[in-house]
């Protein structure tokens, strides 16, 4: 969730003509809200945030909407003797980035969500581990590979709302401390190396970061396709991947980077998602789109569903792409991800 927060608040910060095109700066603000303040009732004190709250085994054999959950769902949290750093400086990002958005609109909540900014980032630093070695039910099915990346990712955000330097030194420091600049991984919830080298690019200047991020999305447009031009990243809902590798290519070519071949790689990527293949991948948009996708709040029986907003079911899953899964039981292409669509 603080991941998927940081992004949508992300696209708004850098990227709000775009919405304000769409008449959609409203809708972004409500959808970045309803998770942060959920992230503000989480964050009970200072150094202890709720994490988690259920099962993930019995969570996922029980196929129906939230709201009709009658089982117990235990909460789970971290704290200075639990600690997952890689939560709560992702969740510190999340409040960060979400403060900016909404700096001109609400300067009072703005600055609520700065305050737990600060103290998650803190907290974060200062009692180091993996969230997943503290709430270990969750290694079955969201296990951290590290925590690194997301407190560089934690404090260069926490520089971008408030221009305190002492933020992009830590940045900048941890980042070579860490050795991210090795990383070279895709961006996804788990791993924050290549975007944090975007964002430092941008609030720097610095050539290092730029080098880095062209090496990052020269080493994108090099990798083997589908036959009909997606860029195949992994067999775990590619879309999530393949949106999060062309925003980070817009990015660089907003920084003057390869600007005509990233933006044409980008715009193939996102043009693919949208239905240029020959069918929309996104739920409720364009020509043929998935209409079973694996989302249980989508089910009111196996027969009624609710209407979904657009998201991308996360297909393909084979470099051949022979067919697409039209079953909600099948989760490794049919489950929904928010990606953004620029």
């Amino acid at each position: 969730m603080a991941y998927t927060i940081t992004v949508l608040s992300w696209g708004v910060v850098d990227h709000e003509i775009g919405y304000k095109d769409a008449n959609a700066v409203d809708d972004a603000r409500k959808a970045i809200k309803w998770g942060t303040d959920y992230f503000l009732k989480a964050h009970v004190s200072p150094n202890e945030f709720y994490g988690q709250v259920g099962q993930g085994g019995p969570d996922h054999e029980y196929w129906g909407r939230p709201e009709d959950m009658k089982m117990d769902r235990p909460a789970y949290k971290i704290d200075t003797s639990h600690p997952g750093s890689d939560l709560a400086a992702e969740t510190a990002a999340a409040l960060a980035a979400a403060s900016i958005v909404f700096k001109s609109s609400d300067s009072t909540y703005a600055n609520t969500l700065l305050t737990h900014a600060k103290q998650l980032f803190d907290f974060a630093n200062n009692y180091r581990g993996k969230y997943s070695d503290s709430i270990t039910d969750a290694k079955s099915f969201y296990a951290s590979g590290d925590y690194k990346d997301e407190l560089v990712w934690g404090a260069v955000w926490l520089y971008r709302a408030t221009n305190d330097s002492s933020y992009l030194t830590t940045a900048e420091q941890q980042y070579n401390e860490f050795g991210l600049q090795y990383w070279n991984v895709p961006f996804t919830w788990d791993a924050k190396s290549s975007a944090v080298e975007v964002v430092l690019a941008k609030v720097t200047g610095k050539q290092n970061y730029k080098d880095r991020v062209k090496s990052y999305c020269d080493s994108l447009i090099s990798k083997q396709r589908t036959p009909r031009g997606l860029t195949f990243l992994d067999t775990w809902g590619s879309l999530r991947m393949v949106a999060n590798a062309a925003y980070l290519c817009f990015q660089a070519a907003d920084l003057g980077i390869s600007v005509d071949t990233y933006r044409q790689y980008g715009k193939k990527q996102i043009d693919y998602i949208l239905g240029d293949a020959g069918r929309s991948y996104v739920v409720g948009y364009g020509n043929n789109p998935p209409t079973h996708p694996h989302h249980r709040s989508r089910y009111v029986s196996l027969t009624i569903l609710h209407l979904l907003l657009p998201s991308a079911s996360g297909i393909p899953i084979t470099l051949s792409l022979r067919s697409f899964h039209q079953n909600f039981l099948y989760f490794l292409n049919s489950k929904l991800y928010h990606v953004r669509m620029f």
